[in-house]
């Protein structure tokens, strides 16, 4: 994987050094109780360090080929939720247990899948 810094050290611009690397949020806090009022993901590496009983994220549209890492660093296990009709593994919300982190990639254009794994 591309690191940022070694990509723009070449004298690529930002935005293209995020499309070959991907961004990355830290300090997320997990909100709502269903998937219309989860806080939304928007980045590929999301930290999220608040997470309060029953709350969570939502995913971003499934795209066969992303992948998107989500650390669960909150007090709470994090519920994430699917954007719109996707499914993950052939549901529409699941956990992560706290100090726990989720890789997720996209088998297809409504598929996400994950790989689960601890933090520490």
């Amino acid at each position: 994987m591309a690191l940022p810094s070694r990509v723009l050290g070449a004298g690529v611009n930002s935005l293209a050094t995020i499309s070959i690397c991907g961004d990355g949020t830290s300090g997320i806090t997990a909100a709502g109780t269903s998937a219309g009022n989860a806080t939304n993901l928007v980045a590929i590496f999301n930290n999220v360090s608040t997470a309060a009983a029953s709350t969570g994220v939502k995913l971003m549209k499934c795209e066969m080929g992303a992948v998107v890492f989500i650390v669960n660093a909150g007090e709470h296990t994090l519920t994430y939720y699917q954007f719109g009709s996707d499914a993950i593994k052939n549901t529409t919300c699941a956990l992560i247990a706290q100090n726990y982190s989720s890789i997720f990639f996209a088998v297809s254009n409504t598929d996400w899948y994950s790989i689960n794994g601890e933090r520490n």
